[in-house]
């Protein structure tokens, strides 16, 4: 009897092989990481499957799931359709927000300083040193501007908050691009370098007169002041889901080049110009199809479940129809014998696994 018990769950348990798979790696930019810990979190107590979600930097990101090290990589600066073939990655959008110019000026709050592309450059170049530079008075003439040095903040690690944010700079500034440029790192002419989003934020909150960049959601978590920016057509804007989604109004996302998008600086009365994309990365070629399987339901649950949580945090999901498309596109992810490793049919099928899977392990 006891034999007979023991060999029907041992059958089981090689029906259900996604039981096995109890643990999902991911790691990269910090910018996606609040939304990618909630939904992990959702996930977890409905599938048991823990997420596991490290937040290094979109460098960092990239290097380990180019080194197999993780399951997927995430990074706020896209591949191109060369680099992903080269490393043998296929990469696909998450989720949208706005990265965000943070200060902390005594006697400012927020929304109240503005700024243009020209003079954030400038303010991030060195060559304005005090609150009250006539740069600053002139965009701001009916605010009390203190008498300050300014204090930039800026990532030390390789960031894809930062690719976008100098990218932003050396569209609006050519003494910005001539002599800085854009990247995952820069050399940065003046200020002080922490890691990851939540350090830049964590360090602006400490020093008057500092000023950093950071993804909406952390400028709100660490209840810090954010500037208004001036946009392409003129307008003067705040970060917020509604702005991001402007700026996305007019992307393009595209399969066949890795749906490669760059949001900065893009047109629209309502438009934030610093507006980014997360973008998660993975292998085309896996050896173990099950954990891929299992990786690839996150991001459909990710997908379908989503919208409420993006809310809360000020992200932007992505449009249905460009949802559709990322599913379709996880037909290039093959596993050993060249197998297409997800499909609708299985994902319900692994579904149903995981949740009886569960269900043991509880009782």
């Amino acid at each position: 009897m006891v034999y007979s018990l023991i060999r029907f769950f041992g059958l089981v348990l090689i029906a259900l092989p996604c039981a096995l798979a109890t643990e999902i790696h991911g790691a990269g930019s910090s910018f996606v990481a609040p939304i990618v810990w909630k939904l992990g979190a959702s996930y977890t107590a409905h599938t048991n499957i823990k997420l596991d979600y490290q937040s290094v930097g979109s460098g960092e990101g990239i290097k380990r799931i180019d080194a197999q090290a993780v399951d997927f990589g995430a990074s706020d600066m896209p591949l191109t359709q060369e680099e992903l073939n080269k490393k043998g990655l296929q990469q696909f959008p998450l989720i949208m927000g706005a990265i965000t110019p943070v200060i902390n000026i005594p006697g400012v709050f927020i929304a109240q300083l503005k700024l243009d592309g020209p003079t954030l450059a400038a303010v991030f170049m060195g060559k304005i040193r005090k609150w009250d530079d006539p740069m600053l008075r002139k965009l701001n003439p009916g605010l009390s501007l203190p008498n300050l040095a300014v204090s930039v903040i800026h990532r030390e690690d390789k960031s894809g908050t930062t690719f976008n944010f100098t990218n932003y700079l050396s569209k609006v500034s050519p003494d910005w691009q001539n002599s800085i440029g854009e990247g995952l790192a820069v050399n940065w002419p003046v200020g002080q370098g922490e890691k990851g989003n939540a350090g830049v934020a964590a360090k602006v909150k400490t020093i008057p007169g500092a000023i950093g960049y950071v993804e909406y959601a952390f400028a709100m978590e660490h209840q810090l002041d954010y500037v208004k920016l001036k946009n392409m057509d003129g307008f003067f804007v705040r970060p917020n889901a509604g702005s991001t989604q402007a700026a996305a109004a007019g992307a393009k996302w595209d399969a066949a080049n890795g749906f490669y998008q760059i949001l900065t600086n893009a047109p629209g009365e309502t438009s934030w110009p610093i507006a980014a994309t997360t973008y998660m990365l993975v292998r085309k070629s896996v050896k173990n199809a099950e954990q891929a399987k299992q990786l690839l339901k996150f991001f459909d649950w990710a997908y379908r479940t989503g919208e409420l949580p993006a809310i809360y945090l000020d992200y932007v999901m992505l449009p249905k129809q460009v949802i559709e498309q990322i599913r379709a596109s996880w037909s290039n992810v093959l596993d050993g014998d060249g197998k297409v490793v997800w499909s609708k049919e299985g994902d319900s099928r692994t579904q149903m696994s995981t949740e009886y899977s569960g269900k043991i392990a509880r009782n």
